[in-house]
């Protein structure tokens, strides 16, 4: 086959493999959820067994772990989604009454835009940060299937390498680049995940100092947010911001953006690549399509999971010197000092050493 043709073949293929993610989302996205939460779950259980706990007890205090904390979790979600959609329609009266406001000031400047409030309204912001959250709750309160599923990934990962090393023609050469893969994700999905948290519990805390409304929401969905690197911030702040420029004034709306600037200048400028290097990152081009992508495939939950699910395939992709040049272009744009010193890295060395850097 000429190479033309198999490119040819290698795109239809995977149009016909979209095209069945997208039909099957219902059973997908548990399944990519559960996924998600069994390779967080699984750092607490390796520990455990490390420390010569039996794999069933590891597994049953784990899961036990993630009942309580998603329980609690969907609880206040659902509560204070709940309070905040009953003074939604009292937040965008407020605020469309602000815009309509602004919008005559500048129109006595002699700039004509008031057809710009048929085309945006500020208030959508509120109403949609409100049902994506409310929508959340609801997941998290009803996951039994989702928990059933972490409970069988978990206890089938032990057994993942002997099945791999009887079906591989070359286990011994093979074996080395899932190991690397399945570390660097863990790793990854890891320490993106306590970087995220810890993003959450600022903002909640400074939302809370400020005097914001349903600042454990705002918390919630940073946290959710901030698996999107760059974009997810932006989008995160804007409901934020709003609600305190409607409940505070100006002055807080302000506090409250640069609260937000500030958080997440040091946690994605100096925490995130001290601890996960250059090399586990995407370009922003990449961060957004991949947004975009999955948003349209799996909806608010493949948005959710659109970067971490670029990143596997990232990582993928640099475990095998075949496809990684393809990796390279997916990550961040090197610095003119990078891009100009030959690499000294040998193909098949592990892509993962710089997570520590």
């Amino acid at each position: 086959m000429t190479g033309p043709a198999r490119s040819i073949m290698i795109f239809a293929a995977l149009v016909v493999i979209a095209a069945g993610i997208k039909a099957a989302e219902d059973v997908v996205v548990p399944f990519l959820l559960a996924i998600f939460i069994a390779t967080i779950a699984s750092t607490p259980m390796i520990a455990l067994e490390n420390r010569r706990c039996p794999g069933w007890l590891a597994i049953a205090l784990v899961m036990a772990g993630i009942v309580m904390i998603l329980s609690a979790v969907g609880a206040l979600v659902a509560q204070s989604a709940g309070a905040f959609m009953e003074k939604l329609p009292f937040y965008s009266e407020r605020l469309t009454d602000m815009f309509d406001q602004a919008i005559r000031i500048v129109d006595r400047y002699g700039f004509d835009i008031s057809s710009a409030s048929q085309y945006f309204n500020p208030a959508t912001a509120l109403s949609m940060a409100g049902n994506t959250l409310s929508g959340l709750g609801s997941v998290l309160s009803n996951s039994f299937l989702i928990l059933l599923t972490v409970i069988f990934i978990l206890a089938e990962a032990t057994s993942f390498p002997v099945k791999l090393r009887e079906v591989l023609k070359d286990p011994d050469t093979d074996l080395p680049h899932f190991g690397k893969f399945a570390e660097n994700v863990n790793r990854y999905i890891a320490l993106k995940t306590t970087i995220s948290v810890f993003t959450g519990l600022t903002i909640t805390i400074y939302l809370a100092i400020l005097g914001v409304d349903f600042p454990v929401l705002w918390g919630i969905l940073a946290f959710l947010l901030n698996y999107v690197p760059n974009i997810g911030s932006i989008i995160a702040a804007v409901p934020a911001v709003l609600l305190a420029l409607v409940q505070l004034g100006s002055g807080y709306a302000l506090l409250t953006a640069g609260g937000y600037v500030a958080v997440n200048v040091i946690m994605g400028n100096v925490v995130e690549p001290r601890f996960m290097g250059r090399g586990l990152g995407l370009s922003s081009l990449v961060v957004f399509l991949s947004l975009v992508f999955w948003g349209w495939m799996l909806g608010p939950v493949g948005m959710l999971l659109s970067v971490p699910l670029t990143m596997t395939a990232k990582i993928a992709l640099e475990v095998n010197p075949n496809t990684q040049w393809l990796a390279y272009l997916l990550g961040p744009a090197a610095k003119p000092e990078e891009a100009t010193t030959p690499s000294t890295e040998q193909p098949g060395s592990d892509p993962g050493a710089n997570i520590d850097a």
